[in-house]
């Protein structure tokens, strides 16, 4: 008999690989089950890249089994070594403690915290990896590991294979993972990790460690990793990731992501990103344009961050900036002193000072190919000096191509 959890995360294409499909489905059949995703905190949000897992923790919940959300502020210490050409920046516990608070913002947000039966549990490793024996360790857990197997997984032989080094320390990054399921099972009663299909050896390993140890079955399961039609890696654009939290990107820029979608990608997206029903997506997939397609990408893929009222207020804005060609008024801002613009402001040390573009030599590339505007009107002058008299109620709109849009505001 299949199970609605796993059955769903096949159907949604969520799953790739699972140590036992059947055993785990019949487990499922029969009662609730707890199952944990780990996050790595090397930094103050996590971005879109990591959207998936956090989808399929919300999927469990959806069915009635409830998630363990492990912050490794241990496994952080160490980087892990999948799919990176080098040694991760080594974080202090300080920073890392404060990405965890950070972090833990977005989960609060997408999961479901008032059920008490499937509320997700936090859970930190550094409350036992740093307090680890080593030699202990190596007696009771490193006996379990060989070498010869450790070299043929793909976070470790790819590195190899490249010629690019691989320190001890990384190396290790693999056992303490099998570790924390290990003790997740033990303390939580998990029985199941879930991760992208680069942790399938270090998931095996920690299923192998549980029944080495304590002879008790374990299970873990993979979702695949998600590459763009385009080819470039998701959560990555050419001004830098997409972050979850939104004092690191406002939801009016994550909406925009979202409807800025390649074509060949919003269906799959559409299954991954949102709740709406497969068939719903099949039968509206048939039905409307790709615009519309990927405006409702955008309105279902912020609601469930950002909620429902920040999602109608990223249509709007998008809608006043485009189509009425007005400001809108959920734009992302930037903010300028008066007396700043009193005395006049160079145009193109204020879009480089700003980011909007990078270089100089690219924003005058950009006027002599008409991309920029003000309030509308297209910059001929590269010698432009920002002034008082250019603000309309001390706003104005600064627009570089089609669908870059900034609300310059007066303070």
């Amino acid at each position: 008999m299949k199970n609605r959890f796993l059955d769903e995360m096949q159907e949604r294409g969520y799953l790739n690989q699972c140590t036992d499909y059947d055993k785990l489905s019949e487990i499922c059949n029969k009662k609730s089950i707890s199952g944990y995703i780990g996050f790595d905190c090397t930094a103050s949000s996590l971005h879109v890249g990591s959207l998936l897992q956090i989808m399929i923790l919300r999927l469990m919940q959806k069915h009635g089994h409830r998630p363990i959300v492990l912050l490794g502020g241990g496994t952080t210490l160490i980087g892990d070594p999948s799919g990176k050409d080098t040694t991760r920046k080594i974080l202090k516990e300080k920073e890392i403690n404060n990405n965890i608070k950070s972090i833990k913002k977005v989960f609060n947000k997408i999961l479901d915290t008032s059920n008490k039966k499937t509320a997700p549990i936090f859970v930190n490793n550094a409350k036992w990896l740093t307090k680890l024996n080593y030699i202990q360790f190596l007696r009771d857990i490193g006996s379990h590991f060989t070498i010869n197997k450790m070299l043929t997984f793909d976070s470790v032989k790819l590195r190899l294979e490249r010629e690019q080094s691989l320190s001890y320390m990384e190396f290790n990054y693999m056992i303490l993972q099998a570790y924390d399921f290990f003790k997740l099972f033990k303390n939580n009663n998990c029985i199941l990790q879930i991760g992208g299909s680069d942790q399938w050896g270090n998931i095996v390993s920690g299923v192998d460690l549980i029944r080495r140890i304590i002879q008790k079955e374990a299970y873990g399961l993979t979702s695949p990793l998600i590459t763009l039609a385009s080819g470039a890696k998701m959560g990555k654009t050419e001004k830098g990731a997409i972050w979850l939290n939104d004092d690191e990107m406002p939801p009016y820029e994550y909406w925009q992501f979202w409807r800025n979608t390649d074509d060949r990608d919003v269906k799959k997206f559409l299954n991954f990103f949102t709740e709406l029903d497969q068939k719903e997506i099949e039968n509206i997939y048939e039905k409307e344009n790709i615009n519309n397609l990927k405006i409702l990408l955008a309105n279902e893929a912020t609601k469930i961050l950002h909620g429902k009222m920040a999602s109608k207020n990223a249509e709007k804005t998008a809608k006043d900036t485009f189509e009425l060609g007005g400001i809108g008024s959920d734009l992302p801002e930037i903010k300028i002193n008066l007396n700043e613009i009193k005395k006049g402001i160079n145009f193109l040390d204020f879009i480089v000072n700003n980011n909007i573009l990078s270089s100089k030599s690219e924003v005058r590339r950009a006027i002599l190919n008409k991309g920029l505007k003000i309030d509308g009107v297209i910059i001929d002058n590269e010698k432009k000096i920002l002034q008082y008299g250019d603000f309309k109620n001390n706003l104005l709109k600064i627009s570089y191509g089609k669908k870059k849009h900034y609300l310059i505001k007066i303070i």
